[in-house]
This record gives C-alpha cells, sequence and structure tokens, in this order.
C-alpha cells in the first residue's frame, strides 16, 4: 500500500536489503546464469556512478538531450570497431538482446517486403527472442535441426528451408546453450546467395569471442560477406550495467528499418530508434564507462580468465564419472549433461551448496541439461565447483525427483485457461512447489514434469506460473508493504 506520508531514505533502503534475502548472490561467480561480474570494483564504481549521473536524462527526443547522441555514437562506433565494421558502421544501442534481435527483424521484415507473412529461418538453438519478434511482429518462425554431435547449425538444412518468403537466416554465436559457434561464413554465403539477409546473434559471445587468440574462434562478424545485421549485448561480457545492448547493419538503409515515426496524431512527432520511447540514459552512460575503464587489454584479460575457468571446469568433469559436456564450446558457457545422475536433482543438491546452475529441458533430440557461464571471476572458484558437483553427483546417484505418481498426466489434462491464479498456487503447493524459494532451489519436480510436456504447454504452464508468482496468492516474505 502507498504510504500516507513519505518514508526516509535509510527506511525505504533498509527495506530493500531486506526484499533481496532471498535474491541469488550477483558477485563472486556462485551463480552460473543471469549475472556477470568482472571482479574488479573499480571498473563497477565508474559504470554505476556514470550510469546514476545519467539516469534522469530521456533518451526519448535526442534534440533535447544530444549528450544521448554524443554517447551513442561512441559506444555503437567502439562496438563496430570490434566486430568488422568502422566508427561510420550504422547501428543502435538498445535495451539488451531481445531489443536487438526485435529491431533486427523489424528491419527484414520492412526492407525486404515478401508476398504473404515472411519467415524467419532459424537454427533450434537459436534464442527463443526471435520467436518472440516473429510472434510480435507478424512473421513465422522456421527452425532447423542442428548437428546431433557438434550442436551447431548445418547449412545444408537451412538451404533446404530457404523459400521465397524467407526475410532472414539467423546464425548463432555463440548458442546460448551449449556455447557453440555456427558455420556462419557458409550460412551467410547461403542467405547472400537466396537474396536473404542474415543476422548473426552474438548477444552473449559479441564481447568475448573477439578477445580470444586469434584462430581460435571461426569468422562470425561483420567482416563475413553476406551478414547483413548483428547484436552484441555490453551488459554480459561487456561487464556494463544492465540494460545495454547492440544492434549493428551492413547498411543504413537497414537501420532505418528499424526506425518507428509518427506524426499521424495532434501530439508532439514521435521518432524511435528503439522499442522504447521514454529511456533513462543511465545504461549508456554505464556501458560508456565501462567500456573505457576496462579498455582492450582489460578485456582480453577477462576473457583468457574466464576461458581458462571454462577450460578447467572441462577437465575436471571429465573425472567425474556421470558427468559430460555437450558439443566442444567456443566459448566459456558450458552445459552438462548425464545418462547416470538425473541433472534436475543434481541442480537441486548444487544448490544447497550455494551454487546455482542453470536447468536446461530436453529438446529436439538434446537431452536435458545444466548451463554454466563462465565469467572474469569464475577462475577462482572453479576448483571448489569441481569438488561439489564431484560430492553431488555421488550423493544423487540413483534419486528421481518425487513426481507423484499422475502428475504429468494429470497436468496435461488441466484446463489452464480456467484456473484463477489462486487455484494455480494451490496446485503448485500441493506438489511443494515454494513460490518464495531461491532460484535453484527445490525445482527439480516442476523440471522434471516440464521436460515430460510438449513446448507448447510447457509454455502455457510456465505463464501461468509467472501470473502466480505475481499474484497475491503467492504469500511471499515482504511482499506487502
Amino acid at each position: 500500500m502507498l504510504p500516507e506520508s513519505g518514508r526516509s531514505t535509510d527506511d525505504l533502503l533498509a527495506e530493500l536489503s531486506r526484499l533481496r534475502e532471498g535474491d541469488l548472490p550477483v558477485r563472486e561467480g556462485r551463480v552460473a546464469a543471469y549475472v556477470y561480474d568482472p571482479g574488479r570494483p573499480g571498473v563497477r564504481e565508474a559504470g554505476h556512478r556514470a550510469y546514476m549521473e545519467m539516469v534522469e536524462v530521456n533518451g526519448l527526443d535526442p534534440t533535447a538531450f544530444p549528450s544521448t547522441v554524443a554517447l551513442e555514437r561512441r559506444v555503437v562506433g567502439a562496438v563496430a570497431s570490434v566486430l568488422g565494421g568502422d566508427a561510420s558502421t550504422p547501428g543502435i544501442f538498445t535495451s539488451g538482446g531481445t531489443e536487438s534481435i526485435m529491431l533486427a527483424v523489424k528491419a527484414a521484415r520492412d526492407t525486404r517486403p515478401v508476398r504473404g507473412r515472411g519467415e524467419v529461418v532459424l537454427p533450434v538453438t537459436a534464442h527463443p527472442a526471435f520467436r518472440k519478434a516473429c510472434h510480435y511482429l507478424g512473421l513465422d518462425p522456421v527452425t532447423v535441426p542442428v548437428d546431433p554431435e557438434s550442436l551447431r547449425a548445418t547449412p545444408g538444412a537451412v538451404a533446404e528451408a530457404l523459400t521465397p518468403r524467407t526475410v532472414m537466416v539467423v546464425a548463432s554465436a555463440p548458442s546460448y546453450p551449449h556455447g557453440v559457434v555456427d558455420p556462419v561464413a557458409e550460412i551467410a554465403a547461403l542467405a547472400a546467395g537466396r537474396g536473404v539477409l542474415c543476422h548473426v546473434d552474438a548477444c552473449v559471445g559479441g564481447w568475448i569471442l573477439p578477445w580470444l587468440e586469434k584462430g581460435t574462434v571461426p569468422p562470425f562478424d561483420l567482416s563475413v560477406p553476406g551478414v547483413t545485421s548483428l547484436s552484441c549485448d555490453l551488459h554480459k561480457y561487456g561487464y556494463t550495467p544492465k540494460g545495454a545492448s547492440v544492434v549493428l547493419f551492413a547498411d543504413g538503409r537497414l537501420r532505418r528499418g528499424a526506425y518507428y515515426a509518427g506524426a499521424d496524431w495532434p501530439g508532439y512527432t514521435v521518432i524511435n530508434s528503439t522499442v522504447q520511447s521514454s529511456k533513462g540514459a543511465g545504461p549508456l552512460a554505464g556501458a560508456w564507462a565501462t567500456l573505457n575503464a576496462l579498455g582492450a587489454s582489460g578485456y582480453r584479460e577477462l576473457a583468457r580468465e574466464a576461458m581458462d575457468a571454462a577450460r578447467r571446469l572441462r577437465e575436471g568433469v571429465a573425472g567425474i564419472p556421470g558427468l559430460r559436456v555437450l558439443g566442444d564450446p567456443d566459448a566459456p558457457l558450458v552445459a552438462l549433461a548425464s545418462d547416470e545422475v538425473d541433472v534436475f536433482v543434481l541442480a537441486d543438491e548444487v544448490a544447497e551448496s550455494g551454487w546455482f546452475l542453470q536447468p536446461q529441458l530436453s529438446y529436439a533430440g538434446i537431452p536435458a541439461n545444466l548451463h554454466l557461464t563462465l565469467t572474469g571471476v569464475s577462475l577462482a572458484g572453479v576448483d571448489a565447483l569441481l569438488e561439489v558437483l564431484a560430492g553431488a553427483v555421488a550423493a544423487v546417484r540413483g534419486v528421481r525427483p518425487p513426481v507423484p505418481e499422475g502428475l504429468a498426466e494429470a497436468v496435461s489434462a488441466l484446463d489452464l485457461s480456467a484456473l484463477e491464479d489462486r487455484e494455480f498456487v494451490e496446485l503448485l503447493a500441493s506438489v511443494g512447489v515454494d513460490l518464495a524459494a531461491p532460484g535453484g532451489s527445490g525445482t527439480a519436480v516442476v523440471n522434471t514434469v516440464l521436460d515430460g510436456l510438449e513446448p507448447p504447454l510447457r509454455e502455457a504452464l510456465l505463464l501461468r506460473f509467472l501470473s502466480a508468482l505475481h499474484s497475491p496468492h503467492a504469500d511471499r516474505p515482504g511482499a506487502a508493504g
């Protein structure tokens, strides 16, 4: 409830601190997803202070706040100069990978009109942000298989999927689930030969792959013939404050296709480079400051440390009976699978020791697994993690999630549209799901049930879960007040 009288800053910050008690830690590398820690307090401070310096500046009208134009030019230029372009390469600063992808898909739709609904050809490992963009923009996603061993997209499958309705082909550098880079050069050449745009999703890898030793990473950026756009998140391996990504285009026509203008009303003229209209300039300033505080040498060092951590993890996992790495990662993203232990139970066991590994459901013949993103601080803790993993594998061998008999069948038969949030919360509680529990704790039952369902039903259940989580019926500690 809104208080009648204003509260003091100290009181408000104290409550924020209490509310965060259930959050996963954002530093020290114990959360192998969601957060990226450079382990350098001075760099972090530079980003945070610059963020707050610009937090009240509105990026809605660049003519009113020319500082936003100057900063965006500098950030986009810096990114382009590393990813196959130069200071003149057109690009847009966005709030994150999903928005960058959304704008790239919009540019493809609007600059390459086709008869009927357009199609976007995606490897099954492409990020769901592309399907989300298709959903919002009235396009059809067309998925193609990846090689079952390497988990990389196969150019032959891409070629077979191309039709006169294809507006864009996608390749990942790397794919998030398994850290492998698709054969970008071959896919881009196929697309170019058919007059189709090719987007490289380098959201997770775009700001670490360039800093690795030359010759260890296949070509993937704008220097590759046929690549027409590329997305790169700075709030991942750029270690900037959240809300920072860049989408680059091979030419200005494509960037203009991503823009939106509205003058068909009696109010102020609207011109937007992003999905957002009003937007704080804090993330832009934080990104600029972080890039400059680290510099190229800082990023090379952090990239080397992250890859060393991934290499050490893979070597250690090879010595743990029952665990294996999927594919051959090109980046410090590692997926662990097992034929001997239940990975969802394993995730819960590891969480008890204070580590969060991200469960990934089985899909398209790829087994369920646990994802880890290794960052600049991971190297210091990788041996401790390996010790936890080895103990956890031994502890859960032979253990299966306590899924009530008939639960999966009952869930499949549910009419989810008829359930109120209160009823769904009660259903979750009946199978031991605590909405107040921190992420990564006690989720094996839920993940096991989801893993046995087809993707459309998984999605319907996840939507209901999100609705329940935000409802007052969840009764989370600290939710009131």
